[in-house]
């Protein structure tokens, strides 16, 4: 581990931020409610407005505000030359996901703590690449595997750690993306493409196997097989009334599309509802500036004329070392949105849940008893603020222990996703144990 002292009790955290949207801005939002605990001190943002809205409301020095990473880093170079030190305890990195290996790297060998945006990075070969990093640097390691640590899995995890209900021997789990927020995503946004960003199983759902692992253990992946396929988003499936436009708002039947960007983000702004028009526009999402995006960008274009090309409904089976099995299902087509549906089956009752409650039933007494954790606040039901809570503690105590995880761990979950993709692409049963061989054989032959 890095070797200097930690933070003094009595001093804040210190952050910088690489990357000022939604999750950048989603993991800050402690800072502002909790400044004793972390102060964000430094920012790189290349949006002119989203950048000043950021160091405006952290009253963040301009001398700190950069416009990419890159020069945040070379002012961090310059500062440890001179004066020895970084520019902060630690750093979050929320950039585009393909952009995520070059970052740690560079901030890795600068000695920078880190929280990383999910997925470690797109291709197998990164991933492991960050795992060297990190672990070459010595440093504390947080990934946004965010549905670790909201109350409502802390809870969970703690009656299947407790033994309670006997061996834990089955779970039934699934990801309802939710139709507006697929089509806004994944058909119009910056994960529709594979090629731009990474396929769909792992942008949307590399947490959803990364939990399952985490309730499974100590057990492993063993094997694991995957189907799935883009169904509705393309253009085979466009309505003929639709006639020959592409864009929502040219549209003769814009009405009746439960796809309609006017509904989804007009309506929404309209309404008071900030998410998703925000993530669309730099700066404010008011009519005026939603409207430009609409008729300029991709966000206006039919899903059904969009180039997107990831699956839009996906499962995945797996068998874990010590016998158990699990099953999970992403789908787009839903009116939940991300509210997770998981059942679990042990030697002696079954967990059921939805992200807010869950009741257990135990078989031996035949009572069934409701569970309603508390939600403190942030997003994935308190997921993202449980996240930098824990990574905070472990920047301070020096500890990566408060994470629950390592970069190791979250590495192995992470080729059980590719190694999922795999399957789907090749028609086969995977070995997980074998596919981790190969690729780490693969990496290290480079």
């Amino acid at each position: 581990m890095r070797q200097d002292a930690p933070t003094h009790p009595s001093e804040p955290v210190t952050l910088a931020v690489i990357g000022c949207g939604q999750r950048g801005k989603a993991y800050t939002e402690y800072a502002l409610r909790e400044s004793a605990n972390f102060k964000v001190i430094a920012i790189a943002e290349p949006r002119p407005k989203t950048r000043k809205n950021f160091k405006d409301a952290h009253l963040i020095d301009q001398t700190l505000v950069f416009n990419t990473w890159q020069e945040l880093h070379e002012a961090s170079a310059q500062t440890l030359k001179t004066i020895g030190t970084r520019l902060s305890d630690a750093i979050i990195i929320a950039v585009q996901d393909h952009m995520h290996l070059e970052v740690v790297l560079a901030f890795a060998e600068q000695g920078y703590h880190m929280l990383c945006e999910k997925p470690m990075s797109t291709n197998v070969a990164d991933c492991i690449k960050v795992e060297t990093a990190v672990k070459k640097a010595g440093i504390i390691f947080g990934m946004g595997h965010v549905l670790r640590y909201s109350p409502y899995t802390k809870a969970i995890t703690e009656i299947i750690r407790s033994g309670s209900l006997g061996q834990l021997i089955n779970i039934v789990h699934v990801e309802p993306a939710g139709y507006y927020h697929f089509a806004h995503s994944f058909v119009r946004g910056q994960w529709a493409r594979e090629k731009e960003s990474c396929f769909s199983l792992m942008t949307k759902s590399c947490h959803d196997i990364d939990i399952l692992c985490h309730w499974l253990s100590p057990g492993t992946p063993t094997r694991v097989s995957s189907f799935g396929s883009l169904q509705l988003f393309r253009k085979a499936s466009k309505p003929a009334a639709a006639g020959s436009a592409t864009r929502c708002l040219e549209c003769p039947m814009e009405h009746e599309c439960a796809y309609s960007a006017k509904k989804i983000y007009l309506e929404s702004v309209q309404q008071g509802i900030a998410w998703p028009a925000n993530t669309i526009v730099d700066g404010i999402p008011d009519i005026e500036n939603v409207t430009a995006a609409l008729r300029n960008g991709s966000y206006g274009q039919c899903v059904y004329e969009s180039d997107n090309d990831v699956c839009d409904n996906q499962v995945v089976n797996l068998e874990f070392s010590n016998g158990a099995t699990a099953s999970f299902t992403m789908v787009a087509q839903t009116s939940l949105i991300c509210e997770r549906q998981t059942r679990m089956h042990f030697a002696f009752g079954e967990i059921v849940g939805d992200m807010r409650t869950f009741t257990v039933t135990d078989f031996r007494t035949r009572e069934t008893t409701k569970h309603s954790p508390k939600d403190e606040g942030g997003g994935h039901g308190g997921g993202d603020l449980g996240l930098i809570q824990s990574f905070i503690e472990a920047v301070r105590t020096n500890r990566q222990e408060p994470l629950g995880t390592d970069v190791t761990d979250v590495l192995r979950s992470h080729l059980t996703v590719f190694a999922a993709e795999t399957s789907r692409l090749e028609g086969r049963v995977v070995d997980c144990v074998a596919f981790e061989k190969e690729a780490r054989e693969k990496v290290a032959a480079l």
